[in-house]
């Protein structure tokens, strides 16, 4: 009996996890589209009463938003792809970085964004493990850079900065410049800190420990 509990217990649980991330993701969708739909939809719906279509003023056409936000993300995408977009995109950057306030929240959202792309990981060194918020309790965080200048100059101890992200969405989070002896370096890759972050800890890396630490451990 306790083995057949066990069998389901495993059935169960590896179908839950096939499902978790489908629900999340088409729940995100349902939030992300469903608020770009109320913002553009009424405005695809008075468009089309300009240019003639028969409807009454203020009618909404569920999902016409979403339909234009797609159609608006691939033009986007098929025009910065090409040479001219690209040159465009750049001086659009260019002119958006002299404007003092939108330039910066531009420019960080960029720079975050690129960090989580699928080739901007590489702009984290590696996973270390940091207690936060307070002794005895870890988190994961990523590695940015050291501490230079003013910031290293005022300090008694080497320290390094650090991004912390925040589960489900990682793209906030904290930074932090920590003491290098309070980190705990980790082998797992940055790609496989990002999903474990992501999927709050359902996601787990396998970790097979390296053959100096399997060959210490067996010396000991």
């Amino acid at each position: 009996m306790k083995k057949l509990i066990s069998g389901l217990r495993g059935i169960f649980l590896a179908g839950l996890f096939v499902w978790i991330p489908i629900v999340v993701t088409v729940l995100s969708f349902k939030v992300m589209f469903g608020w770009v739909d109320s913002l553009l939809g009424p405005l695809m719906g008075r468009m089309l009463i300009l240019a003639g279509a028969p409807m009454e003023p203020g009618s909404h056409i569920p999902g016409l938003g979403v339909i234009a936000t797609i159609v608006i993300v691939l033009v986007t995408g098929l025009f910065t792809t090409n040479y001219f977009g690209k040159k465009l995109l750049e001086l659009s950057e260019w002119a958006l970085g002299h404007v003092p306030v939108l330039s910066s929240i531009y420019y960080g959202a960029k720079q975050v964004m690129d960090a989580f792309s699928s080739t901007g990981t590489q702009s984290f060194s590696n996973v270390v493990l940091i207690q936060f918020p307070r002794k005895g309790i870890y988190a994961l965080a990523f590695v940015t850079g050291t501490g230079k200048g003013e910031v290293q100059s005022r300090t008694s101890e080497t320290v390094v900065n650090v991004f912390l992200p925040t589960t489900p969405n990682p793209t906030s989070g904290f930074f932090l410049m920590v003491p290098r002896e309070d980190l705990v370096e980790l082998d797992m890759s940055v790609e496989d800190g990002v999903k474990m972050i992501i999927s709050g800890g359902l996601v787990s890396p396998e970790y097979l420990p390296k053959k100096k630490e399997l060959k210490e451990n067996a010396e000991a």
